[in-house]
């Protein structure tokens, strides 16, 4: 590599909720491959995207596989930078007991400073 390339910080935003569109799985897949070229990656779940992180995910209803158990292998990409919005959790009558990763929960707010500090913010 050359000199001129340098870390970036990515931001994945997740809104969607896990199952019924592509956009979670999607937003996993990217993640993966920008960890994989050693760029600063974090994850931040706002609105349904917290339904991604929820423990006890059943899809044999919907016929679709659960690859919510994925989000516990991210620290062996050195992803572990993995953010909920408070709001978001609390609307939906979660708490951080109910994810099935350790998250930094953070209020809207300092949410929107976090994204300030980022080089790329991608909303899925």
């Amino acid at each position: 590599m050359s000199e001129g390339n340098s870390i970036k910080k990515f931001m994945f935003v997740n809104r969607k909720a896990p199952y019924g569109t592509i956009y979670a799985l999607e937003s996993l897949e990217v993640v993966l491959i920008t960890a994989a070229f050693d760029q600063d990656v974090s994850l931040v779940f706002l609105d349904d995207g917290v339904y991604q992180l929820k423990k006890g995910q059943q899809t044999k209803g919907i016929e679709t596989k659960n690859f919510s158990p994925a989000y516990r292998a991210l620290e062996g990409y050195d992803v572990e930078k993995l953010y909920v919005e408070k709001e978001s959790l609390e609307a939906r009558g979660l708490s951080e007991a109910d994810l099935l990763v350790d998250v930094t929960v953070l209020s809207c707010k300092e949410m929107g400073e976090l994204m300030n500090q980022q080089d790329v913010v991608l909303s899925f």
